[in-house]
C-alpha cells in the first residue's frame, strides 16, 4: 500500500452479525414518529442495548447502524466512502494508521465526536472486563491481548496501539499488516461512543445518543423502536424521510400481511408461505436478487461424540452434512428464493468457490453418509438425540423440519427440532452457552471480504465469547493461515490462503453450510425508493412515502 491519504473504494457493509431470521406479531396501531413521512420497517426485538460493541444481530443492528456513523460508511453496492474521516492513511508496511477526522460532528446530545470518542470506544469494546460480543474485532490492534485476563482488570485500560494526537487525529498500532483494516472499521462496533456511555452503559443502551442519521426517539420493548431524523447530522447522505419506526414482529406472515394492507411499508424477508408468488403479488413491491448471507447451523466444537478435533467427531458431522438434501430445502421449502452453499463465504464475495476440496461434504450422498456414520460407531457408540434449535418467530421452522426429517430418512438416528419462542431467548441461550445440541447460525458480513466470514466465525480469537464463534472452535492451522492471509500483499495470495483454511473447515465442519439467502424482501405499495443492498438490507434512509 503506497503512503498516502486513502480514499477509501474497496467494499464493506455495516452489519456482520448472526442472522435473526426475523420475527412478526407487531402492533400496527402503536405510534410511531410523527409526519406523514415515517417508514414503517418489520424487525426482530434487539437482543441487548443498543450499543454498538455489544450488537451481533441483525435486530440490533439494523437500528445501531442508523444511529450511528463511524469513520468510513457503506454504499449500496459495499463500496467504502468516507465518512467521519477526512483521511487515513497507511505507514509503508501498513502496521500503522494516522486517522484525521472531519470538523463540526457531534453526539445528538451535543458534546463533540473526538479523536477520544474513537480510542476510548474501541478500547472498551476490546476489554474483556466489559464483555462485549464484538470484541474480537479488535484483536489486530496492539495491547489486545494484555487486555483478555477479566479477572485482572478493571475495564478502563486501553489499547496500547491506540494513541490520540490531538482532537481530531488518532494513530492505529496494528501488530501485524492489514489490508482490510480501513475496510473493516466502517463496521457497527467500531462506532463513536460520547463521554456520557461511561457513566452507564446499561441506561446508555436503552436510550443510546450517536452521532448517525437518526436518533432515537422511544424504546417499547418487544413493539417497536422509534427513530427520527437527526437534523444536525454531518453526512454526505441525507435521509429521504422524517423517520424509520421498526415494528417488532413475532411471525413473518402477520408483518407479510400487514405489508399487503399498507400497514407495514418495508420488510426485509418474505414467509416461506409466499416464495413462489411474492413477485407477483399485486398488493406489494417485490425485491429479489443473489445476496452474501449464508444460513448455516453450528455443533459445539467439544460435544461429545462431535469434537471437531476427533476422528469421530468429523466422521460424524461429515455423515450429518451429507444427509441433507440442500436442493430439496432450496427448492421445495425455500421456493427457489436461495443457492445451496458449496463453501464458507457467499457467491458475491472475491474468492467464492465451488470446487474446493472437501466441497463434497456439502453435497447430498445418502450412501457415503450412511458409510461415514457406521465408521463413527465403531470407534464409539452414539445414542443420544441430536437436537436442532432455532428462533420459531423468524421462520425457520420448514427448514429444519426438513433438515430434521433427512437426517432421520437417511442416518436412523433420534433427530428431533428444538424452537425456542423469540430470536432474543434463542441468541441469549447462545450467547449463555446453554444448548448442548445443533443450532441455527447465520452470517451477514460486515465487508465484502472472505477474511470477514472466516475470522469472525472460525478463529479463536473471536470463540470463548470474544466474538462470533458461538462453536468455540479452535485450530491453529486456521488461525495461521488467517493471521498469513491478513498480512498478505496480493489479492491472489490472500485468497489462497483462504482456500486452505477453508479445506481445513470443510473437513472437520465446526459449522454446516446450508444455502445463501437471496436479498429477498417486499415494500408496501405506495412506498419510494425500495432497493435492498448487497448485504440483504432495505436502504432504509432512501425510502420515502
Amino acid at each position: 500500500m503506497k503512503k498516502k491519504a486513502m480514499a477509501i473504494v474497496a467494499g464493506v457493509c455495516t452489519l456482520g452479525m448472526l442472522l435473526s431470521g426475523c420475527g412478526g406479531s407487531g402492533d400496527s396501531g402503536a405510534s410511531s414518529a410523527s409526519g406523514n413521512n415515517v417508514i414503517t420497517a418489520y424487525n426482530s426485538e434487539p437482543q441487548n442495548g443498543l450499543i454498538p460493541g455489544d450488537t451481533n444481530e441483525t435486530g440490533g443492528g439494523k437500528i445501531g447502524q442508523l444511529l450511528f456513523a463511524n469513520l468510513v460508511r457503506y454504499n449500496s453496492k459495499g463500496d467504502t466512502e468516507m465518512e467521519v474521516a477526512e483521511s487515513i492513511t497507511p505507514s509503508d508496511d501498513a502496521t500503522q494508521y494516522t486517522v484525521k477526522l472531519k470538523d463540526g460532528w457531534k453526539f445528538t446530545d451535543g458534546t463533540p465526536v473526538t479523536a477520544e470518542s474513537f480510542t476510548k470506544a474501541w478500547s472498551y469494546t476490546a476489554n474483556a472486563k466489559n464483555a462485549q460480543k464484538c470484541s474480537s474485532f479488535f484483536s489486530s490492534i496492539k495491547g489486545y491481548d494484555e487486555l483478555q485476563d477479566a479477572d485482572s482488570l478493571k475495564g478502563d485500560e486501553q489499547l496500547s496501539g491506540l494513541k490520540v494526537v490531538d482532537d481530531t487525529t488518532f494513530t492505529v498500532d496494528l501488530n501485524a499488516p492489514d489490508s482490510v483494516f480501513p475496510i473493516k472499521i466502517g463496521y457497527l462496533a467500531f462506532a463513536p461512543l460520547p463521554e456520557s456511555f461511561y457513566k452507564d452503559p446499561k441506561a446508555f443502551g436503552e436510550n443510546p445518543v450517536g452521532n448517525g442519521m437518526y436518533k432515537l426517539e422511544k424504546w417499547d420493548h418487544n413493539s417497536q423502536v422509534v427513530l427520527v431524523k437527526n437534523p444536525d447530522y454531518k453526512g454526505e447522505e441525507k435521509p429521504k424521510n422524517d423517520g424509520i419506526t421498526f415494528k417488532i414482529y413475532t411471525d413473518t406472515e402477520a408483518a407479510y400481511a400487514d405489508v399487503q394492507a399498507g400497514n407495514l411499508d418495508v420488510m426485509d424477508t418474505v414467509p416461506s408461505s409466499a416464495t413462489r408468488t411474492f413477485e407477483t403479488d399485486s398488493s406489494v413491491e417485490p425485491y429479489n436478487k443473489a445476496g452474501s448471507v449464508i444460513q448455516t447451523f453450528t455443533i459445539p466444537a467439544g460435544m461429545k461424540h462431535w469434537e471437531t478435533n476427533t476422528e469421530e467427531g468429523q466422521l460424524r458431522r461429515q455423515a450429518l452434512s451429507m444427509a441433507i438434501n440442500r436442493e430439496n430445502i432450496v427448492d421445495k421449502v425455500l421456493g427457489g428464493v436461495g443457492t445451496v452453499a458449496t463453501d464458507f463465504t457467499a457467491p458475491v464475495i472475491p474468492g467464492y468457490s465451488k470446487d474446493l476440496k472437501g466441497s463434497d461434504n456439502l453435497k447430498y450422498n445418502e450412501s457415503k453418509a450412511k458409510e461415514l456414520w457406521a465408521k463413527a460407531e465403531a470407534i464409539s457408540k452414539y445414542d443420544g438425540t441430536l437436537t436442532f434449535s432455532y428462533n420459531a418467530d423468524g421462520g425457520a421452522k420448514p427448514v429444519y423440519d426438513a433438515i430434521v426429517n433427512s437426517v432421520k430418512n437417511t442416518l436412523g438416528i433420534k433427530v428431533e427440532s428444538t424452537p425456542m419462542p423469540t430470536f432474543q431467548e434463542f441468541r441469549n441461550a447462545v450467547s449463555d452457552r446453554k444448548i448442548d445440541g445443533a443450532f441455527r447460525t447465520g452470517w451477514q458480513p460486515d465487508y465484502p471480504s472472505a477474511e470477514n466470514y472466516l475470522y469472525q466465525l472460525y478463529d479463536s480469537a473471536a470463540a470463548d465469547g470474544h466474538g462470533s464463534n458461538d462453536g468455540d472452535y479452535k485450530n491453529a492451522d486456521v488461525d495461521k493461515l488467517l493471521a498469513e492471509a491478513a498480512s498478505a500483499t496480493s489479492e491472489d495470495e490472500r485468497i489462497d490462503l483462504f482456500h486452505q483454511a477453508e479445506e481445513i473447515l470443510l473437513v472437520q465442519l465446526p459449522a454446516i453450510p446450508l444455502y445463501y439467502s437471496n436479498a429477498d424482501g417486499v415494500a408496501a405499495k405506495g412506498v419510494k425508493g425500495f432497493e435492498m443492498d448487497w448485504q440483504n438490507q432495505p436502504i432504509y434512509e432512501n425510502m420515502s412515502k
